[in-house]
């Protein structure tokens, strides 16, 4: 049932159209003029029914005003006087439709039918504080109630998650809730950074110390002072910074290049999309490293994993994509293709398909087709390989994977498709960690059986 708005100085037409309205099974609200309506806006309101010409404050000014709300329901103008440039202004300013007088019992139907769907409080859905992270799923409360505990700690927190999953906002949550918050975040990227050039960003570097070097540099480590440092994809980082990185955290003692050691308060906080402990097995991470900076892990699920989250996130990205433009709405249609997407790319991608949107759509209703969303890409191009053994790795570890999923879990059958027999798939399954996977629920296909 909808709550709708009727703004009309003319009593009969007024409450002939709140007849219809409560006889199509929905609550009708009136209002006899623009001001008496701005005042009667609540966030019960799904929709509002306009006149255009009204003394006072007239429907286009009504209209602005009302638009201009930043959770603003769908307006429809009705008038009996159109003309192109009350329709064409009408339309600029963001109502929903423009109509003539009368308006019929089967239109009216139609048209509160395909009214885009109005929700409501999202702007406290999932926010941490001044964070950015949005989700009440249960992963997420997890990851949540995990930042809370930790934030005032000075272990290091190790942050896993995919490509997108919005590692930098959990680190920044740690930093915003945590007693060094009015310190400095300083956030360095180890995979943007050419190996040359990694130890002077972390660590600084001495005027004269090396060709190039025309002044000091204090490095990422002392900007950072007393606040947060924020490693990310600490997983591309050579092996040669690593022993270097290692020695900072045991001793919190830094030795810029060509100088002499400093200390350094700084809390470290390192991200990754790989799997470091699979890198410490294959030996392109240290392990020593490894176990240092696993002090507080943190699982950042990927969105597939949480698609209660995905509707709060679109409707915070929604505003912030409409580039001042009246914000649109998604249609039923759009929504679910949003949630039941497969998110390859999580938030970031999610991110990225709003934009698209609402750019390329003009109206005020963004449909299913409004949303493109890319090709999944193959799971073994999704991580370049250091090595032979770690791509070949990959690739059977991801042939598996889509072999169980396509026989429902299915040993047996996948065997045979993937021409081994079933005690050599079980055995490659124990080594790449999906029988517990599978157990546990984490495996597309849910759980491996033995049989048909």
């Amino acid at each position: 049932m909808a709550t709708i708005l009727i703004v009309d100085d003319d009593a009969a037409l007024r409450d002939g159209l709140a007849e219809t309205v409560t006889d199509l099974g929905h609550r009708a609200v009136t209002a006899a003029s623009g001001r008496e309506a701005i005042g009667m806006l609540s966030s019960d309101t799904d929709a509002v029914l306009l006149d255009l010409r009204m003394p006072g404050i007239d429907g286009i000014e009504t209209l602005r005003r009302i638009r201009a709300g930043g959770d603003a329901p769908p307006v429809i103008v009705l008038t009996a006087y159109a003309s192109p440039e009350n329709t064409i202004e009408a339309m600029r300013l963001g109502a929903f439709d423009h109509l003539l007088k009368p308006i019929g019992r089967d239109a009216l139907r139609e048209l509160i039918e395909r009214l885009p769907p109005r929700r409501r409080q999202r702007r406290d859905s999932g926010r941490v504080g001044d964070s950015g992270l949005i989700g009440t799923s249960e992963a997420m409360r997890r990851v949540q109630k995990t930042i809370g505990l930790a934030a005032d700690a000075d272990a290091t927190v190790l942050i896993r998650g995919e490509t997108g999953t919005g590692k930098e906002l959990v680190a920044r949550a740690l930093h915003v809730h945590s007693r060094r918050s009015t310190a400095p975040f300083v956030a360095v990227n180890c995979a943007a950074i050419p190996q040359d050039l990694l130890e002077s960003e972390l660590f600084g570097h001495i005027k004269g110390s090396f060709t190039g070097a025309a002044s000091d540099r204090s490095g990422a480590f002392r900007d950072a002072g007393a606040g947060t440092l924020f490693l990310d994809e600490i997983g591309d980082m050579p092996l040669s910074m690593q022993a270097k990185i290692l020695r900072a955290l045991q001793e919190r003692m830094i030795t810029p290049v060509g100088g002499k050691p400093i200390k350094v308060a700084a809390r470290v906080v390192a991200a990754t999309h790989r799997d470091l402990a699979r890198q410490v097995a294959s030996g392109a991470f240290r392990e020593d490293l490894y176990y240092r900076l696993n002090v507080i892990p943190i699982e950042l699920p990927p969105l597939r994993e949480r698609t209660q989250d995905i509707l709060p996130l679109a409707d915070h990205f929604l505003p912030q994509c409409s580039d001042g433009r009246p914000q649109p709405q998604l249609s039923d249609r759009a929504i679910d293709k949003l949630v039941h997407a497969p998110w390859p790319g999580n938030v970031r991608e999610l991110r990225n398909a709003i934009q698209r949107a609402c750019v390329l759509t003009r109206g005020a209703l963004i449909d299913a087709d409004d949303i493109d969303i890319g090709a999944v890409p193959a799971n073994d191009e999704a991580e370049p390989a250091t090595d032979l053994p770690a791509a070949v790795a990959r690739l059977e570890e991801g042939m598996i994977r889509r072999a169980l999923a396509a026989c429902g879990g299915n040993r047996t059958e996948a065997a045979r498709q993937l021409n081994i027999n079933r005690q050599l798939l079980y055995t490659k399954m124990q080594r790449y960690g999906l029988v517990e996977d599978a157990t546990s629920g984490n495996l597309t296909c849910a759980v491996a059986k033995d049989d048909g």
